[in-house]
């Protein structure tokens, strides 16, 4: 009886024992430890740039405006900021029509400082956006990669239009025959410096921003070098297309403001069909009218040039066949009108640039829309009382939207002006 009851609790114990066996999970086989690096400790990309805390220095502004809104209290919100902004837009055009009656020198010089203040203002975007105020160099190298972009395309500039004058100069000289070379030094001496400046804390923070700068200085210093390149050409070809925007603008918000129901794009809600629509419309008549204007004036459409009889500047021409008048037969449906009608050439062709400028022009404001929706901003800047920053007010002369028209308007300048282009 004892032995049968030993033999059956040892067949128990040994039954347990196999279950186990099978049940118990296999031996824990030891799993290598994840490589690490000595940039363990990289601080990351904020994963929500904010730009919530930007502080702007436009101290003197932000008190006019509060004064402006006070003295305007009587009036409902909405139509205080359309008084400030019409008043503000009728300053810049004064200032506008004063700058092109300076000269096309001025007019550069002018270009080339709001360029600087454009670049400002995004740069400032970065550094505050990114947290960066502990990057070593960050804005140092910023405004000498700025420095060194002008000193390239604008020194082209200078050598393809002046370069026989500076050629007699003997501190010129060298200058004129070594630029690329100088120029190629100085954008390598730059990103020396910025491979120096690398910490490994902040590695991918700088190469983020290293890219920034590189595309605001495409954005900005190319547009604005194909600027002052028209102007040089001939002040109507700046002064055409950024008047076509000027009008764009003013007309698209003016119809936007008080017939605007429909909304036009989420990037920015507060265009609407209705303004882009007029906008359009109203740039394609004012755009005709004025190309007429402009083209009369020897010292708009000719090229500027230097004189070496009187050792000075000249605007004065033979108007290329673009620019003087022409009779064309009308068209069979409205010859009963009249038969024939004298007009510029360039008056037909401002129809294609109108309405490059009323549908592919906003595309620029879209642009800043989403690019201050992106860092959570507001505005780039409160520099223009009611409009925000000059990256904004003054895309007509940075922005995407006149890239894409001084490309255009080139096409038409280096073709037969005897003929139509599309």
């Amino acid at each position: 009886m004892s032995s049968s009851l030993e033999s059956d609790l040892h067949q128990r114990h040994v039954e347990t024992k196999n279950t186990e066996t099978l049940t118990s999970p296999p031996p824990s086989t030891k799993v290598p430890p994840a490589p690490t690096t000595e940039d363990d400790d990289m601080e990351p990309l904020p994963s929500q740039p904010s730009g919530a805390s930007m502080m702007t220095e436009e101290s003197t502004i932000q008190r006019f405006m509060q004064y402006c809104d006070g003295s305007l209290s009587a009036f409902d919100p909405r139509w205080r900021n359309w008084i400030i902004r019409g008043i503000f837009s009728w300053v810049m055009i004064l200032g506008f029509a004063k700058l092109v009656s300076m000269g096309p020198l001025v007019v550069s010089i002018v270009v080339v400082l709001i360029q600087i203040k454009c670049f400002q203002e995004i740069i400032n975007i970065g550094y505050i956006v990114y947290k960066s105020h502990n990057l070593p160099w960050f804005r140092t190298l910023s405004w000498y990669f700025l420095f060194t972009s002008n000193y390239w395309l604008y020194g082209e500039s200078l050598i393809q239009h002046f370069g026989h004058m500076m050629n007699k100069n003997n501190f010129l000289q060298p200058l004129v025959t070594y630029h690329r070379m100088i120029a190629f030094l100085l954008y390598t001496s730059g990103f020396v410096g910025f491979v120096l400046s690398l910490k490994k804390t902040y590695y991918l923070k700088q190469f983020t921003l290293f890219g920034y700068t590189h595309i605001t200085l495409m954005i900005l210093v190319t547009s604005s070098h194909q600027m002052i390149q028209n102007i040089c050409e001939g002040m109507i070809w700046f002064l055409f297309p950024v008047s076509l925007i000027i009008c764009n603008d003013i007309m698209a918000y003016m119809f936007g403001f008080f017939y605007g129901r429909t909304p036009l794009t989420k990037l920015s809600p507060k265009k609407t069909w209705e303004g882009f629509i007029g906008g359009g419309v109203s740039t394609l008549v004012f755009g005709f009218i004025v190309a007429g204007f402009l083209s009369r004036y020897q010292f708009l459409v000719c090229p500027l040039e230097f004189d070496d009889e009187t050792g000075s500047l000249k605007t004065s021409c033979i108007p290329i066949p673009l620019f003087q008048k022409t009779v064309y037969t009308m068209p069979k449906p409205f010859s009963f009108l009249k038969r024939t009608l004298e007009l510029y050439p360039f008056q037909l062709h401002s129809l294609v640039l109108s309405l490059f400028a009323s549908s592919i022009g906003p595309f620029g404001g879209f642009f800043a829309s989403g690019f201050k929706r992106a860092f959570r901003i507001k505005d780039f800047a409160a520099t223009i009382p009611g409009h925000g920053g000059f990256v904004v007010r003054k895309s007509t002369i940075f922005c995407i939207r006149l890239k894409y028209e001084i490309v255009l308007l080139g096409s038409f300048r280096l073709s037969n002006h005897n003929g139509f282009v599309y």
